[in-house]
């Protein structure tokens, strides 16, 4: 069951370790574009449970909605290759009453390269007519708790949040 507690400080980002697979490469050694998506969905998939106690089949449950895709912004940077290790993050960057920004992106293995970034756009629908619904308010309390307070969203491009996190790790 979900449940936000005010009293926990919540990590901001997840950070997850993982290994560039063969079945997911292309015949250039690079991991094919469409395979991002998997790792950063299956990485925030593993972290966030573990970091906040949520499963996002408790939010469907309780609340009978989730979160679908609305719209994708990706760049790809530098190619991640076969067997390679690599470092997927991810935060939420903005909510609203029924939306939400989640960044994600990737570095070599040693945080000095920046590979890719993608900032997911998601809609909070009703299962029953896939309509859009407000955030309940347990739900909110928790986007607040997770967002990024270092990020401007509303007034920084994709280019410019690129630009922030090559400063980081370059």
């Amino acid at each position: 069951m979900f449940y936000f507690d005010d009293t926990k400080k919540y990590p901001i980002q997840t950070e997850s370790r993982v290994k560039i697979r063969f079945q997911d490469c292309d015949p250039l050694q690079h991991l094919n574009n469409a395979k991002y998506f998997d790792y950063y969905f299956n990485a925030r998939d593993d972290q966030v449970p573990k970091l906040y106690n949520v499963e996002m089949a408790d939010i469907f449950l309780a609340y009978k909605a989730a979160w679908v895709v609305y719209n994708h912004q990706i760049s790809y940077l530098r190619p991640a290759t076969i067997g390679e290790w690599v470092r997927v993050y991810s935060s939420i960057l903005w909510f609203d009453q029924n939306t939400v920004v989640v960044e994600y992106y990737m570095t070599d293995d040693q945080e000095s390269h920046l590979k890719n970034i993608l900032w997911s756009t998601l809609k909070f629908v009703g299962v029953k007519d896939g309509r859009k619904v407000d955030h309940p308010e347990d739900v909110l309390k928790f986007l607040n708790a997770t967002k990024d307070p270092k990020v401007d969203f509303k007034n920084i491009t994709l280019s410019g949040r690129i630009k922030n996190i090559k400063e980081k790790y370059q």
